[in-house]
C-alpha cells in the first residue's frame, strides 16, 4: 500500500541539517548557511573547492561546481542516485525521509527501515551577535612573505589591504586578510593557504571566522552580508567591477582599477546584490568578471539575474581556467573600458 505524501508539508517539516548529517555531510554552519565540498555522487566539478551551498532555513541547495540545485527532497533523491524528476523515485525517497524524520505526518516505517527517532537539537536561546567589530588587530604579520611578492603584489598593495603571513593562532601558516564591513569596521580575518597542494576538506583554501561564545553571547561571522573592499566606495560611482576572490581585488587595484569589490566566493547573496546596486549610479554599469570555469559561469548568471533589473550589467568573460589575476595591465585595460 502506497503512503500518501504531502510534499510541500514534508519539505517544511524536514530539518535540512539533519538530512545532510544523515548522508554523512559534516555541516559547517554559518548562520543559516552551510558551505562545503559537494557530497553528490554525480558531482563532476572541482573536488577540492567548497562549491556546495545549502540554505538550512529555506531547505534549498546549489552546487556551483556541478550545477546541481533544488530543495531538500531533491537533494536526498540525488544522494540516493535517483532522478528527482522521476515522480515515482522521488515519492520513494520522500516516504523514507518522512518515516525517518517526520513520522507524525503519517505512514509507519517497516521493521527493517525503522530507526530510533533523533533527539531534536535544542533551539539556541543565547543572544547572537553577527559581524560584531573586533576589539583587537593581529600583530606581527609578515608583509614581506614570498607568497605575496611571488604572486606579483607590490609592497604598496600589500600595505593598502593590510595583508601579511600569520605564524600563529587559527590562521597559522596562512596569509591573513582583514575583513571590513560596509562601514569600514574590522569584523574578522580570512586566512589563505600558501600552498594549494595542501588544500583538502579539512584544510580549505580560505578559512573564515567561526562561531564563538563569550560571556553567554554567541558571535557569528557572515560574509554574505557585506562586500570585500566595498567600504572604500563612499558614494555611488559610474562603474563597479565585481569579482569572486580576494586576490583579484588586489590585482585589479594594483593595475589601476580600484573600483572593485569581491563577494568572497563563487556565490552572491541577495544582500550582496543589494549592496552592489547601491554602490552604482542609476545610469552606471556593473562589470562582472568571474573566473573562467563552470562555477564562474553560474556565478555570473546569478549576479545578472539579481542586478540587471536595476543596473546595466556587462559580463567580462575570461578564457577557460583563467582568473583576473592572470591578466596583464594591458589586457585588463582592453577588457574594462572604463
Amino acid at each position: 500500500m502506497n503512503t500518501w505524501i504531502d510534499f510541500k508539508e514534508l519539505r517544511s517539516k524536514l530539518d535540512f541539517e539533519q538530512v545532510l548529517r544523515h548522508y554523512g555531510v559534516e555541516v559547517k554552519r554559518k548562520g543559516n548557511q552551510h558551505h562545503g565540498y559537494c557530497p553528490l555522487p554525480n558531482h563532476n566539478g572541482k573536488k577540492n573547492s567548497p562549491s556546495f551551498s545549502a540554505n538550512l532555513e529555506r531547505g534549498i541547495f546549489q552546487c556551483f561546481g556541478c550545477g546541481a540545485k533544488g530543495n531538500v527532497l531533491e537533494f536526498a533523491a540525488m544522494m540516493e542516485k535517483a532522478d528527482p524528476k522521476d515522480g515515482t523515485a522521488l515519492h520513494k525517497v520522500a516516504v523514507e525521509l518522512q518515516q525517518r524524520f517526520c513520522p507524525e505526518l503519517g505512514g509507519k516505517p517497516s521493521a527493517e527501515k525503522a530507526a530510533p527517532p533523533k533527539k531534536a537539537e535544542p533551539k539556541e536561546e543565547r543572544p547572537v551577535m553577527v559581524n560584531q567589530p573586533l576589539d583587537f588587530e593581529l600583530k606581527g604579520l609578515d608583509a614581506e612573505h614570498p607568497y605575496l611578492s611571488g604572486r606579483g603584489f607590490t609592497s604598496e598593495t600589500i600595505r593598502h589591504f593590510g595583508l601579511g603571513f600569520c605564524s600563529r593562532g587559527m590562521l597559522k601558516d596562512r596569509v591573513a586578510i582583514p575583513l571590513h564591513d560596509n562601514e569600514g569596521k574590522l569584523v574578522g580575518y580570512a586566512g589563505r593557504v600558501i600552498d594549494d597542494a595542501l588544500i583538502s576538506e579539512d584544510n580549505p583554501r580560505y578559512r573564515f571566522p567561526g562561531k564563538r561564545e563569550r560571556d553567554g553571547t554567541l558571535y557569528e561571522f557572515r560574509k554574505t552580508l557585506f562586500l570585500y573592499n566595498g567600504f572604500r566606495i563612499k558614494t555611488p560611482i559610474d562603474d563597479l567591477i565585481v569579482i569572486e576572490g580576494f586576490a583579484s581585488v588586489w590585482w585589479l587595484h594594483q593595475n589601476g582599477l580600484p573600483s572593485v569589490v569581491g563577494t568572497m566566493g563563487s556565490d552572491c547573496s541577495e544582500r550582496q546584490a543589494e549592496l552592489i546596486v547601491s554602490l552604482v549610479k542609476p545610469n552606471g554599469r556593473v562589470w562582472i568578471a568571474p573566473d573562467g570555469d563552470k562555477a564562474g559561469e553560474r556565478y555570473a548568471q546569478t549576479l545578472m539575474s539579481l542586478i540587471s533589473p536595476h543596473r546595466f550589467v556587462r559580463w567580462v568573460k575570461l578564457d577557460e581556467n583563467k582568473q583576473p589575476t592572470d591578466l596583464s595591465a594591458e589586457q585588463l585595460k582592453i577588457r574594462f573600458i572604463i
